[in-house]
């Protein structure tokens, strides 16, 4: 699967700003689907000067146009998780659950669960506890079934925190517990997981990161 650009915001109320949003967005689809990928991760956007429920309404009115455009497509859009962050959407299932609700075309919906984002938005990964209540609260807003991918990073930030500050895996406020517990979840191990962790230049962070991974794998 594909990320979309970060500067994208389909929940802007700027015209100008909306279109440059769409017509980016529609490239994203385009290559998507020339690559034959099953879907592209997008941030649902920020809603600046509106309130939450405008803006809430304007990425669905989006979203619901970009899939219109595109309705031989295959390639569905999966909506990430955010931390929170100034007037970011997505910190709450609620919302994520809201911007679906009101799309027609939901079939090609989906979701991208970040670690970090979640537990910066609030959501407890690191207690059995916490991480059940999560995951209950995910399935019964939006349903499992909507979840496409995982995005594998620790937090910079405490929790509730609202700090989009990746971190390497076990150096972080989420701690190494919170991904055993996530690893080895039998309902997510078909789901593709990708490490969103600081780089270093030879990359060799992003070995011991997936090694680390790897030794937290029941057998």
């Amino acid at each position: 699967f594909a990320h979309a650009g970060y500067l994208i915001n389909l929940a802007t109320s700027d015209p100008v700003n909306r279109q440059k949003s769409i017509d980016s967005m529609l490239d994203e689809l385009a290559r998507s689907a020339q690559l034959q990928l099953p879907f592209i991760v997008l941030h649902p956007g920020s809603f600046l000067t509106q309130t939450t429920e405008a803006g809430i309404k304007s990425v669905a009115a989006n979203l619901d146009h970009l899939l219109a455009r595109t309705v031989k497509s295959k390639v569905k859009i999966a909506l990430e998780t955010t931390a929170g962050q100034g007037t970011n959407l997505g910190q709450t299932f609620a919302e994520l659950a809201r911007i679906i609700n009101l799309c027609q075309h939901q079939d090609r919906l989906a979701v991208c669960f970040d670690t970090c984002h979640a537990f910066a938005a609030g959501y407890d990964l690191k207690t059995p506890a916490g991480y059940k209540k999560c995951w209950e609260e995910f399935d019964r807003l939006i349903g499992l079934n909507k979840l496409a991918a995982i995005h594998l990073n620790d937090s910079k930030g405490a929790l509730g925190s609202h700090k989009d500050r990746h971190e390497h895996i076990g150096q972080g406020s989420l701690g190494l517990a919170a991904f055993k517990q996530l690893l080895n979840d039998q309902r997510f191990t078909s789901l593709p997981m990708v490490l969103e962790t600081p780089k270093d230049p030879d990359q060799d962070q992003d070995k011991k990161n997936l090694q680390l991974l790897a030794s937290l794998f029941e057998t």
